[in-house]
């Protein structure tokens, strides 16, 4: 039988309260009510630095100011710290020395945003140039002699290079908003470690906050005044300083990645490196007040007596 539609209309008003749920370590989420779509941060795990070597690449940093969401339980992963490279040995013979990578941050599981972990940080043996290692942003390079060796890359959206080693020094590890340092050979020579490159600010949480830095590189100075730190990039980027993570009590001492920042890990100039820092996922559901407009439908029947009545509009 034909229906038309009725002769009245419901009007319901809808609100929801804003939420911003944080995940620090890996989880479900579930939308409210009516959420269709969701702001979404997902910064990966940062890389750990090297051991006498470059600093680590920040975890990927992937934000999406509307992304749709299923009404049902979304997966989520929270990307681990890349481990720091070990003292004993260099890099090019005993792959201990490099700083591992970040580990992936991932929000749902059908077509999911995925954040890419850090680059970790490189040594080479015996001067060999080193190329950083790629990831969400790219672990620094490392050059014991003349020459360059370039920084690893950084993911598109997520992250950037890290920086190049010349001459003797080594490549600061990227950040999700710049690049890592490349210092250049200076006159008399020293050894110098470039700053990791800046992370990148979002207001996802409610307030302003600067996440994904790159991990400061580190090396043995050469001629007097060659310094022993570099810094991280602003947003938990790890230094650089002379003694490593397994040298408590000395200083000046380097610095893991920020927790649930995605930092990436300083180098140290003896003694182990410094790990990455953890990711972090964040989704912003936005306050909804709106009015759901519902039309009834009524066969031919009720539309003849409800026009009869006067009711019909």
């Amino acid at each position: 039988m034909a229906r038309l539609i009725g002769a009245s209309t419901t009007l319901t008003n809808i609100t929801q309260d804003a939420v911003i749920t944080t995940f620090n370590s890996s989880g479900n989420w579930t939308a409210a009510t009516h959420t269709t779509h969701a702001w979404v941060l997902a910064v990966a795990g940062g890389a750990g630095g090297a051991m006498q070597g470059s600093g680590g690449g920040a975890g990927g940093h992937l934000e999406v100011p509307a992304h749709p969401v299923p009404s049902n339980a979304v997966p989520i992963t929270v990307g681990a710290a890349g481990a720091a490279g070990a003292d004993g040995g260099q890099g090019g013979v005993y792959p201990n020395t490099r700083g591992k990578a970040g580990g992936n941050s991932v929000f749902g599981a059908a077509s999911p945003l995925t954040a890419i972990g850090g680059g970790g940080g490189v040594r080479g043996g015996s001067g060999a140039p080193q190329a950083g290692q790629n990831g969400g942003s790219g672990g620094g390079a490392y050059r014991g002699g003349p020459g360059t060796a370039t920084g690893g890359t950084g993911t598109s959206g997520q992250g950037n290079a890290g920086g190049n080693a010349q001459g003797g020094n080594t490549g600061g590890g990227g950040g999700a908003g710049a690049v890592g340092t490349t210092v250049n050979p200076a006159t008399p020579f020293t050894y110098i470690g470039g700053t990791g490159g800046a992370g990148k600010a979002s207001a996802v949480s409610g307030s302003s906050v600067t996440r994904a830095g790159g991990g400061g590189g580190g090396w043995q100075p050469g001629n007097a005044g060659s310094p022993w730190n570099a810094a991280g990039g602003s947003g938990g980027g790890g230094n650089a300083g002379r003694y490593g993570s397994n040298q408590p009590g000395n200083s000046p001492i380097g610095s893991a990645g920020g927790t649930n920042l995605g930092g990436g890990g300083g180098s140290s100039a003896e003694g182990n490196g410094f790990a990455g820092g953890s990711g972090v996922v964040i989704v912003n559901e936005a306050a909804l007040d709106f009015v759901s407009n519902t039309s009834q439908v009524w066969d031919l029947r009720l539309v003849y007596k409800n026009i009869k009545a006067g009711n019909w509009i």
